[in-house]
């Protein structure tokens, strides 16, 4: 009853909470927008230009995203083109198709990317902190019989990477008209992390502020098996029940049971529920590339040079437990949209992970409300809401006074990387961001 409880609490905070359910232009649209506003960052004021074109052609679609950072002396903001990357991400996204299509690619920054069923890869975002944007890619194929997705990190350096390949053994034989049989889905999934800061537990810093490390394991790489069958399929609702079984190379191993409930064409509700239970062996962490992962990854303590990395956590012989992971999205005249998900191990306090989201902006509305949490390392329900270095928030609570035009207040409590000797990225900080933004939007069609 726990966890169906906070599922509700979760899924009734989202209410008040930035989204990834934003519909990008359809088919021969566009939209025109751009805002200018003064931002706040760390109690420090920038005037910030911002510049948001989308396009949307046949299947194609383009975003762009430049935003401008200047000082009052009018010196624009380091953090905001100091990489090479910075100039590639102002093409926030590319892409061919919609997730799920029978065949999807995405080029840019990745806000939520999952293989399968998550227990590896679970709402991965390449980009935590808008200061060190990154070029990503997901790329999926489904020719029905099998397929595979993918996803990979960072085009600028090694990274993250992953891929799922899936086949569906009985729709080689006529029993793949079977109703419901025909739909097994096995498939198998490797991914890893080949960052040069994936294995380090231990460095200094030389002379010359410049990092070292002094223990390093190599990459994090995980291998999984899963299987999925349908065992509900009718035109209102959908039940999928299936089972993962992963192992992260020379560490742990876990498995999953779950079940995924679908529910469309209610009219005005649509739902979606999902319900895991998590067998965890000892050096094993489930979802171990999740919406923070870029910032647990590594970071270095500068008082004491001290290293903290998610690797660690294997690497000292972490005890795991068994525990429960709930999803639920609840879709309202598929224009109110909340999800709220969360997992927590039954014997290890700092194991809650909480995602939450929304987007309550009606097309035609006079308002504008979006929001988005992440939470890591949760200890108990007291800490669900303390914003510290385990936290990534977004809000934005506006309103419309003409069509074209939105004022509003955005809250943004995020990420700026930390740097050594040598400008390499050592970690990374909170960082607060307070912007009032006037933002003007002209839709097109073409």
């Amino acid at each position: 009853m726990k966890i169906i409880s906070l599922l509700f609490f979760a899924a009734i905070m989202t209410m008040s909470l930035r989204s990834q359910f934003y519909t990008e232009p359809k088919p021969n649209e566009g939209v025109l927008s751009g805002g200018l506003g003064v931002t706040w960052i760390d109690d420090q004021p920038f005037y910030s230009l911002r510049f948001t074109p989308e396009i949307g052609l046949a299947n194609f679609g383009v975003g762009l995203d430049l935003n401008l950072q200047f000082s009052p002396e009018g010196k624009l903001r380091k953090e905001n083109f100091n990489e090479f990357s910075d100039y590639l991400s102002i093409i926030r996204y590319a892409r061919y198709g919609q997730k799920n299509d029978p065949f999807y690619v995405r080029l840019g920054a990745l806000d939520y990317a999952t293989l399968g069923h998550g227990t590896i890869m679970y709402l991965y975002n390449n980009s935590p902190s808008y200061d060190t944007r990154k070029i990503g890619m997901e790329l999926d194929i489904d020719f029905t019989n099998f397929g595979f997705e993918s996803v990979y990190g960072n085009f600028g350096q090694a990274g993250v990477l992953g891929i799922r390949g899936f086949v569906r053994p009985l729709k080689f034989s006529s029993a793949g008209d079977i109703p419901i049989l025909g739909s097994l889905e096995i498939g198998a999934t490797f991914a890893g992390d080949y960052n040069e800061n994936a294995g380090v537990t231990s460095g200094i810093f030389t002379s010359d502020n410049k990092f070292k490390s002094t223990t390093d394991k190599g990459s994090l790489n995980i291998i999984g098996f899963d299987i999925g069958l349908p065992v509900l399929s009718t035109s209102v609702a959908n039940l999928e029940i299936y089972f993962d079984h992963n192992k992260i190379i020379d560490f742990g191993s876990g498995s999953a049971l779950g079940a995924i409930l679908n529910m469309e064409g209610l009219g005005i509700v649509n739902l979606r529920a999902k319900l895991e239970r998590r067998f965890n062996g000892n050096g094993y962490l489930p979802s171990y590339f999740n919406s923070l992962y870029e910032i647990e990854r590594f970071k270095i303590d500068k008082t004491d040079t001290t290293v903290a990395s998610k690797i660690q956590m294997l690497d000292a012989g972490f005890k795991s437990s068994n525990g429960f992971y709930g999803e639920l999205l609840v879709s309202v005249l598929n224009t109110f949209k909340i999800l709220g998900s969360y997992q927590r191990l039954d014997e290890y306090p700092q194991s809650g992970i909480l995602h939450l989201n929304t987007d309550i902006s009606p097309e035609n509305g006079s308002f504008v409300l979006r929001a988005g949490y992440d939470k890591i390392n949760i200890i108990d329900e007291k800490d669900l809401f303390k914003l510290d270095d385990r936290s990534y928030l977004f809000a934005e609570m506006g309103y419309k006074p003409y069509p074209f035009m939105i004022v509003s207040l955005v809250y943004h409590w995020t990420f700026t990387p930390e740097r050594d000797g040598d400008d390499n990225i050592t970690g990374y900080k909170p960082q607060k961001k307070i912007e009032p933004r006037v933002t003007f939007v002209y839709p097109f069609n073409f």
